[in-house]
């Protein structure tokens, strides 16, 4: 029974599929007027699709070079992540740092290493990141930059010491600072 009735639905779907996308493709019923559209803002700046996966698999080359399994997360500018890469062997919890890291360093425009000392002794900083989940004060991110503008940045989480996180994520930047528009 449960597989005539997926049988059926298949069949309508294919029938009406044609007709849902001749209506999709058409635009509003003539005399109706049209939605007024603002253009889609401009792409955010970040490394190309290769460097940030090049960038992503040096940090990791490095972290494997010393014994440590790592995730990497590239951002571009607007936070959006461009790869992410996690060496086998590697929990959730890794890569979500990397990532958070990443944010972090991009949000506030500096380290995530810096932002992790700042905190200590900056209660209004602490309480800033504390407020978004997104959020990780602990060294392992670094900015993405051309010339003095942040275009991204790359974070490393899963190293037994984040001062190692932020290490990888160097071997990372340097790997494709030279060939960054």
């Amino acid at each position: 029974m449960r597989s005539n009735l997926l049988c059926a639905f298949a069949v309508y779907v294919l029938a009406t599929a044609p007709a849902l996308a001749q209506s999709a493709t058409s635009g509003p019923a003539q005399g109706a007027a049209a939605p007024s559209q603002s253009p889609p803002p401009p792409p955010a700046r970040g490394p190309s699709l290769e460097l940030a996966i090049e960038a992503a698999q040096a940090a990791i080359d490095a972290g494997k070079a010393a014994d440590q399994k790592v995730a990497v997360s590239v951002i571009d500018s607007s936070g959006v992540l461009k790869a992410v890469l996690v060496s086998d062997g590697v929990g959730p919890r890794a890569v979500h740092n990397s990532n958070f890291k990443a944010q972090a360093a991009l949000a506030f425009k500096k380290t995530s290493g810096e932002l992790a000392e700042q905190v200590k002794n900056n209660k209004t900083l602490a309480d800033q990141i504390a407020a978004n989940p997104n959020y990780l004060a602990r060294a392992g991110a670094v900015l993405i930059k051309v010339n003095d503008e942040v275009i991204g940045a790359i974070g490393v989480g899963g190293a037994r010491g984040a001062d190692k996180d932020e290490q990888y994520a160097l071997a990372g930047l340097q790997r494709v600072q030279p060939r960054l528009k």
